[in-house]
């Protein structure tokens, strides 16, 4: 169920949003973040459907995890993917594992 509330302002909303809940939702920075990587990686996504390429860097599928797992599910559709497209690219990159969701700094 949704935090956000009809009537909210955006600031409001991207407040409540910031935070995450935990049950699997990602912070927004954490989505705009992905967001703007799965654009860093579009030729990548584009030579894996055209050319056949059987590969996808870890960041790429990263932010297609994050998007489609964590984020706006829909996101990759609104995009121009096909909903065939969106499951190839999710069942490729596989399902996020909890360990991935942790960022370890050394």
């Amino acid at each position: 169920m949704s935090k956000i509330k009809p009537g909210q302002g955006i600031a409001a909303r991207l407040q409540v949003l910031e935070g995450g809940d935990g049950g699997g939702e990602a912070s927004m920075p954490v989505c705009w973040n992905a967001l703007f990587e799965l654009k860093s990686c579009t030729n990548e996504i584009i030579l894996f459907f055209f050319n056949g390429e059987s590969y996808l860097g870890k960041d790429c599928c990263r932010a297609i995890r994050t998007i489609t797992y964590n984020c706006w599910p829909s996101m990759l559709s609104s995009v121009g993917f096909t909903a065939e497209e969106v499951d190839i690219l999710r069942g490729y990159c596989g399902t996020p594992s909890p360990e991935s969701a942790v960022e370890f700094n050394v």
